[in-house]
């Protein structure tokens, strides 16, 4: 009888970390959608440490301007400087060779492995991004850009063409820099009876992916639901950031000899933040999902319309 297969024998760290996390992006539609976009200031992590990552801005310049004198000099105003911050997550995941039996026993047991990893971070990271925008919406500053309408009676409570352009228009006249929606299930569903939500096909008539009031759909039933109150996102390109930071040991395989049990254990280290709302918690690594839905942990420091993000909270009636 033959040595089994151990997932020290399919698995090669080096080539499993990296082929994961471009398989996450490639399978998550929120990177598909260009709403998630590289963070360039994340690799400050790999070089000076810590947990947290300043990025300056200018506020924008304001005031009228002056009539030009002979006699009077112009006043010199101030650039004023602020800062966005970020913070690093620490995740992990450890899975068990039992768990993994099915995968193992295929052609290509470290791509199956591998695509499963994949597809559970690219859960995970819709959780950790629905977790951060709920706390991130929470808090006072945010106000500029929610859109509630779930108080209302019958269908002024409900999502529409109409309600969905007054949330829209929460960005003024930056609202044509909104370019996809992200939405429970029901609410999509709720829209497509009544006619509402395009398909757009390639040449070859495959389905690529649906718009509604032209803007990319993103259907996900881990999507904010409180009772019959349902929040929709309106993103814009790029809302997000998002950056890798290679923890010191992103893969590791054991095996528990007394219980016969092969072990992956698959670390990672990145941002995903939400452009323009800085962390305002403690220092230190990000919390866990409960403590990203904090209000307190979070303050808008971007003007609201340059914050390309809008939480739409509605119901679904036509009464």
């Amino acid at each position: 009888m033959g040595t089994p297969t151990r997932i020290s024998d399919v698995i090669v760290p080096e080539l499993f970390s990296k082929y994961v996390i471009n398989r996450t992006t490639e399978k998550s539609a929120l990177w598909q959608s260009g709403i998630i976009s590289k963070l360039p200031e994340a690799a400050l992590f790999s070089q000076n440490g810590g947990a947290m990552i300043t990025m300056p801005f200018w506020e924008d310049l304001n005031g009228d301007s002056e009539v030009l004198s002979d006699s009077k000099p112009l006043n010199v105003n101030k650039i004023t400087a602020a800062s966005d911050v970020a913070i690093l997550h620490a995740r992990g995941k450890a899975w068990g060779a039992n768990d993994l039996a099915t995968a193992l026993s295929g052609d290509d047991p470290l791509g199956a492995v591998s695509e499963l990893a994949a597809t559970y971070w690219a859960r995970e990271m819709q959780r950790i991004t629905l977790a951060t925008l709920e706390g991130v919406f929470a808090a006072d500053t945010m106000a500029a850009n929610l859109h509630d309408i779930s108080a209302g009676v019958g269908s002024a409570a409900a999502i529409s063409g109409s309600s969905f352009i007054d949330a829209a228009y929460k960005l003024g006249d930056e609202v044509d820099n909104l370019t996809a929606v992200a939405m429970h299930s029901a609410t999509s569903a709720f829209l497509a009876k009544q006619g509402l939500i395009e398909t757009i096909r390639d040449a070859d008539g495959v389905v690529l992916y649906h718009t509604y009031m032209n803007r990319r759909i993103i259907v996900d039933d881990t999507m904010p639901r409180n009772g019959d109150v349902y929040t929709s996102y309106l993103f814009g390109a790029g809302a997000l950031g998002y950056a890798e930071v290679s923890p010191p040991v992103p893969v590791e395989t054991d095996r528990d000899s007394l219980q016969g049990d092969d072990i992956l254990i698959h670390r990672r280290h990145f941002v995903l933040h939400p452009r323009g709302v800085k962390w305002a918690g403690a220092a230190g690594l990000a919390p866990d999902n409960t403590g990203l839905k904090t209000k307190t942990n979070w303050q808008r420091v971007y003007d609201p319309k340059q914050i390309r993000i809008v939480a739409f909270k509605h119901k679904l009636t036509t009464a």
